[in-house]
């Protein structure tokens, strides 16, 4: 029997699988429902959500459907991050491990890096055609190694490597906005945004085109579940509420200390009971008087 998920009308909880691809689709959505997840963040890798099946193989979108709904889940988003890493990165033996094999190819950077761009545009198809209208992922940085000006950076360099994410990513944002897709970037080290101050540069790189957005991963440094770091998850849900955001709540899991599925649990009893609906309406609106006929 699957677990209560009643939650006080608050938003959705899904669970990203990318800490679970070991794990086929289905046997881990049988678990996330009996844990009492509302939904899956499909990670774009193991066998939980693969691209390139979706566009040409017209029942294989279905079958994914089918093997949430059987389990009472459902699906807002997908996860790119293994590819999208190498949309801008310099790559190294280091991509290989993480790349599909027709992505990696002879493994020639530029090759990688455009083989990559191909396959994020037809994330953003493979979206579509399963209703999902949103794709969570990272962009790559060919300036990351320079994420620490001392000794001091060349700045032009550092300008130069915003002019090259723009003109890599813009033409993929392209294909996202013709979709009706969004691209989320998760803020992250290493990448092209980073801070406050980095993810400012990179929107403003794409002139802050609808299409780019920002994955909140608000955290504690050392990855931890949440609810055992520093992070105040109340004023991120009150910030939430004041922005109208009414989506899921999507639970990256990783902490190295936890056993994952005591962790997963944890963490989705904690962001049940961390959520609120906003008020709806002012404080002093008892104090008013009704007006005089």
């Amino acid at each position: 029997m699957s677990a209560d998920r009643s939650s006080s009308d608050g938003r959705p909880v899904t669970l990203f699988t990318g800490q679970w691809a070991d794990l086929p689709l289905a046997e881990l959505a049988a678990e996330a429902s009996e844990w009492g997840f509302d939904g899956l963040e499909l990670a774009c890798w193991g066998d939980h959500f693969e691209i390139e099946r979706a566009l040409p193989e017209p029942d294989y979108v279905r079958r994914v459907h089918e093997t949430l709904s059987d389990n009472g889940l459902d699906c807002w988003a997908l996860g790119t991050h293994l590819i999208s890493q190498a949309v801008c990165d310099p790559i190294d033996a280091r991509h290989r491990a993480v790349l599909p094999p027709e992505v990696w190819g002879d493994g020639e950077p530029e090759g990688v890096r455009t083989r990559a761009a191909e396959r994020i545009k037809d994330a953003a198809r493979a979206a579509a055609a399963f209703s999902v209208q949103t794709v969570t992922g990272f962009t790559g940085s060919s300036i990351w190694h320079m994420l620490y000006s001392f000794p001091p950076n060349d700045f032009d360099e550092i300008g130069r490597g915003y002019e090259d994410f723009a003109q890599r990513w813009g033409p993929i944002i392209d294909v996202f906005d013709a979709e009706g897709v969004r691209f989320a970037r998760e803020v992250h080290p290493t990448e092209i945004a980073y801070d406050f101050v980095t993810t400012r540069r990179a929107l403003e790189a794409l002139d802050w085109r609808e299409g780019f957005g920002i994955n909140l991963t608000e955290r504690g440094w050392t990855f931890v579940s949440p609810g055992h770091g520093d992070v105040d998850f109340e004023a991120l849900l009150r910030a939430l509420n004041r922005i109208g955001y009414a989506g899921p709540l999507s639970i990256e899991w990783e902490d190295s200390g936890m056993d994952r599925e005591y962790g997963a649990r944890d963490a989705l009893g904690f962001v049940r009971r961390s959520d609120f609906a906003p008020s709806s309406l002012a404080f002093d609106a008892s104090f008013q008087s009704e007006p005089s006929a």
